[in-house]
């Protein structure tokens, strides 16, 4: 059994979408605006279930059950077209009459996000800020900034498993300290070695993971941080317009990376408390960590776009606008620029030369 719930709007039946302006489910065609909470309380909100089941004769070829594992249909109430989806996806635009429709049966499992943080910043200023990170760029191919695709840019709600750790810690260093001046016109240097020890315990909150096989992790820590006191408790209204994954790496495999970032962050602190030595060495660490995980919806902005072959992805952090993404150079101004400045840099260190001389 599929259920799917559209987010209609309830005076004129036009399909809403979640306003990051005025955080509130708006309707393009009668104006009508509602908070989350007014919409879930409204008597027309639709709300169907339908059997997926099939008993059809189908003549041409069938999915074989590998294939299907990874998909998932559904039907837009609205216009009746069919949309398919990989099992990861949690919501999504009908491609045929664009009515924004949110897949409940794929975010309301046994996993259901505790947390979103509802996007802040919409496309246009996704839209602004890549092309401030193409400004001044004097090495860009000037195709790229001519053929990129910025209406392409997708909000997508990003799933993240946070952790929550309290951390015992136990370090000890070898630590030296170097005194030196000038005895009897010798320079004499005192070296003094001491031992030292350390313990404590740290709390650390909302470490973040990104739990999308979709999303590079580098791309996803670029854009931190994300402020989780914005945060609103989950509810399917925030997706209203907007792309989500559910989470397809589970905690077994981003606990690594949680524990990675955790316990380098511990290593700096205690390391930070060791001062006024010339020299400090760890030599024992004992980490030892009580890591608890929550899943939640991160807002972020991607454009894909394509140059020479090769696809450049950029993102912005739809609550904060930090925006990140490689750009690709000209290898032609390139040669130009190294051949100009670097030919200015020759004849200054030349002339520098003959100066000292």
């Amino acid at each position: 059994m599929t259920t799917i719930s559209e987010y209609k709007c309830p005076n004129c039946g036009g399909p809403l979408e979640f306003s990051s302006e005025k955080q509130k489910l708006c309707c393009p065609f009668c104006d009508s605006e509602y908070t989350v909470e007014e919409f879930n309380a409204a008597p027309l909100q639709t709300t169907v279930s339908e059997d997926d089941s099939w008993n059809g004769v189908i003549e041409a070829g069938q999915w074989d059950d590998s294939e299907l594992a990874g998909l998932a249909e559904y039907i837009c109430r609205s216009c009746g077209g069919t949309i398919l989806t990989d099992k990861t996806t949690a919501s999504a635009t009908c491609p045929y009459c664009d009515n924004p429709v949110v897949m409940n049966d794929q975010v309301s499992d046994a996993l259901r996000p505790e947390y979103v943080i509802p996007f802040k910043l919409n496309k246009d200023a996704a839209r602004a800020e890549f092309e401030k990170h193409l400004k001044g760029k004097k090495l860009l191919p000037k195709a790229f900034t001519e053929g990129n695709h910025i209406d392409e840019i997708k909000g997508i709600y990003v799933p993240y498993w946070i952790f929550d750790a309290d951390v015992d810690a136990k370090f000890s260093y070898d630590a030296k300290t170097e005194n030196t001046w000038k005895e009897n016109d010798e320079e004499v240097t005192e070296t003094k070695i001491y031992k030292l020890f350390r313990k404590g315990t740290l709390r650390f909150e909302a470490i973040p993971v990104d739990a999308s096989v979709k999303m590079p992790d580098d791309l996803m820590e670029s854009i931190e941080p994300f402020d989780l006191s914005e945060a609103a408790v989950f509810n399917p209204g925030y997706l209203a317009g907007y792309s989500a994954d559910r989470y397809s790496i589970g905690t077994d495999e981003t606990i690594e990376r949680a524990r990675e970032r955790l316990e380098k962050s511990v290593r700096d602190i205690f390391l930070d408390s060791v001062s006024d030595y010339t020299d400090v060495q760890e030599t024992f660490s004992q980490i030892l960590p009580d890591i608890q995980a929550r899943y939640v919806l991160y807002p972020v902005w991607i454009l894909n776009t394509v140059w020479n072959d090769k696809t450049y992805t950029f993102a912005m952090n739809g609550q904060t606008g930090k925006f990140v993404g490689d750009l690709p150079i000209d290898r032609s101004a390139y040669r130009k620029w190294f051949a100009v400045y670097g030919a200015g840099i020759a004849a200054a260190i030349y002339l520098l030369a003959n100066l000292l001389h």
